[in-house]
Parts: C-alpha cells; structure tokens; sequence
C-alpha cells in the first residue's frame, strides 16, 4: 500500500503528527495502569517511529509487525533492540504475550468490515499477557467524514519536496482516500499514486466486537488525536 511512498512517510508526518508527545501520552497510560508494563507490541507499527520514542523515552522494550514490508525495514532500522515483522493484524501469531499491545493512527480502520474487525481483535488479544492491556485508537465514525473533503499537505526536507493531495470518498460504511503524491529532488521529479480504504465503525459495533473477543473494553472519547481511544483488558 506504501510501497513507493515509505521512504517519504516521515518526512510528511513530521509536520503533521507529534509522534514523541503521543509515545510520552501511551507511556503514560500504559504505567499507570501497569507500572511494570515492560514489554509492548505495536500492531500496524508503521515506520517504528511510535517505537523508537517508547524505547529511548520511556525504558519500554517494542517489537512490531505492519503488513508494509518497506515499513518493516524502516522500523528495523530504527529500532535494533526489537523485532519487526510483516504480518497482518487479522490473523497472525508471533507466539509470545506483552504487557501491552497498541493499534494506534486508527490503523484498525484498514480491516474494513465487522467480521475481520473482531478477527483482528482476537489476534490482538492472543498477544496480550494476563494482566496486561490493549489500547486501540480508531478510526472515524460514520456520518463524521465529508465525502469529497480534500487536503494537500507540503513537506520538505533531506533535500527532497513532496506535495501530497488527497480526496475522500465516502461510500455506505467504507472510507476511500485516494492520495496523489509528486516528490521530487535534484534528480528530478516522479509521481505516485494510493487508494486507501478503510472501513467505519460504530462505538457500538467496535464495543460489541471487543466483547465478542474476550475483551473488557472502556472508550476515552478524545483519546490522543481527538479520534477517541479503546482500552481493553482481557476476560478470560
């Protein structure tokens, strides 16, 4: 999905999204609920960016899975202490259990539709220890998009300039952001182009789906970006 654009990912967000502060946020939280949290998992790990602030912040050990492979080598460079896996959130198993285990950036969205988002939560759940917790930001809500809403977003730096614009298109519960980006350098310029789709859900039906995996969940409203925040402890 990021496949031509990963190497521009950072550079666009740099402007855009506080990564420290959110990983200072998600530290926070995970130690006053858990104040021996060591280990965590970060589901749909992006870029590692997230990882590296909670490992050289925060003392925390992180390991990550994405289903970009460019995502994952990046990552992995970041962060040498963790291991970075391409895999998917709604089925996968690495096998070993963390004090906690975030989906953050409303990656969750990606899965699309119910089945495959109580899927996903179920995988989450397999990972997390008996006394640790998950922590989901999701996505939007439906009747919260403007189909049509359209953004472009400049960055510059690494002696590269990117322009990106995007279009949403709503279409009954799935989200379409159709991004085109143009980036360029002093070896001259080239273009690319990304079709994102990912599904809306409901509080309800995302507490529903919680539930039906075997997961106590409570919802902060605002959450760290204002999309809210789900956090899930489990049942059994």
């Amino acid at each position: 999905m990021f496949s031509e654009t990963a190497d521009v990912y950072d550079l666009i967000y740099r402007g855009l999204k506080d990564f420290q502060d959110e990983a200072a946020q998600v530290a926070a939280l995970i130690r006053l609920r858990i104040p021996f949290a060591k280990r965590l998992l970060d589901v749909a790990c992006g870029t590692g960016e997230h990882a590296r602030y909670l490992v050289r912040d925060h003392g925390f050990h992180v390991d990550g899975i994405d289903l970009e492979p460019a995502f994952v080598d990046i990552a992995r460079g970041k962060n040498p202490g963790g291991t970075f896996t391409c895999a998917d959130m709604v089925d996968f198993d690495l096998g070993s259990e963390y004090d906690a285990v975030l989906c953050l950036f409303s990656s969750i969205g990606y899965v699309k539709d119910l089945p495959r988002l109580e899927q996903s939560l179920r995988s989450l759940k397999r990972h997390v220890a008996r006394d640790g917790m998950l922590v989901v930001e999701p996505w939007f809500e439906p009747g919260a998009m403007q189909h049509g809403y359209v953004m472009c977003v400049n960055a510059e730096g690494e002696g590269r300039k990117v322009c990106r614009m995007s279009r949403t298109e709503i279409d009954g519960r799935l989200s379409r952001v159709h991004f085109e980006y143009l980036i360029g350098d002093s070896r001259g310029l080239r273009r690319a182009s990304e079709f994102h789709e990912l599904g809306l859900f409901t509080r309800g039906e995302m507490t529903a789906a919680f539930e039906s995996a075997g997961i106590e969940v409570e919802y902060d409203e605002v959450g760290f970006i204002g999309r809210g925040l789900y956090l899930g402890t489990r049942v059994d």
